[in-house]
């Protein structure tokens, strides 16, 4: 069994890193089984042998593998019958999408949930999480938040790109999911899992997509705990 190390709020069931989730449906894609165990932003110690201090880390017997990409590319080369990546070209295609969803989608949902999520991290790492990522916009937490309501619209034509390549087909990955799928899906998941608002539309290619998504390995980003 896998031990993987996942990101959870004061509720330890509530579990909302995107990083984590990519890794979550890429091992529930492999049918491995997994054993996830909660890790808090302070919880530096609990992973200290991984080298880093940062999850996704997984424990494959005596492997162990952070980062949500490093993680997806072991994955491949050490279970390959179920690929996730699906050769060079598959890593191709989901290394472009990694970098869109880490430096256009990620971003842009920061800044409508950023302070929803203080409400949700436990209370030991309030003041970490506070200090640290208003340190990063230069601006307190409900200030980047502020106005969201005005700048949905724009976070989600952002999104165009998406909502086009999913038009007339199923998934990213063509006619059956890919890890393509479970960096977006697992991306989302982060508003899903921590926050009211909603970050993107209800109906469209999108919501449809994510649907599926959600109801793929048994339902098992569907019946994630939410706020």
């Amino acid at each position: 069994m896998i031990t993987l190390h996942d990101l959870a709020g004061a509720d330890p069931d509530l579990r909302f890193s995107p990083y984590c989730w990519r890794t979550k449906f890429a091992l529930a894609h492999k049918g491995l089984p997994t054993d996830s165990q909660p890790w808090r932003f302070t919880d530096t110690d609990k992973i200290a042998f991984s080298g880093q201090a940062r999850v996704p880390v997984i424990q494959d017997g005596n492997t162990v593998v952070s980062d949500s990409w490093a993680i997806a590319v072991y994955l491949d080369q050490t279970y390959p019958d179920t690929p996730i990546l699906g050769g060079p070209l598959g890593q191709a295609h989901a290394r472009f999408i990694n970098a869109w969803a880490d430096s256009v989608l990620l971003p842009g949902i920061a800044t409508l949930i950023v302070r929803d999520l203080l409400d949700v991290v436990a209370e030991k790492d309030r003041d970490y999480f506070r200090t640290s990522r208003e340190t990063r916009f230069g601006r307190t937490l409900e200030e980047v938040q502020a106005g969201r309501e005005d700048r949905v619209a724009a976070f989600r034509a952002s999104l165009t790109p998406l909502r086009v390549a999913l038009q007339g087909r199923p998934w990213l990955g063509g006619a059956q999911p890919s890890y393509a799928d479970h960096i977006v899906a697992g991306t989302l998941m982060w508003p899903r899992c921590t926050s009211k608002f909603p970050a993107i539309a209800a109906d469209g290619p999108i919501a449809e997509w994510f649907g599926r998504v959600l109801d793929l390995y048994g339902g098992f980003g569907r019946s994630a705990k939410t706020v």
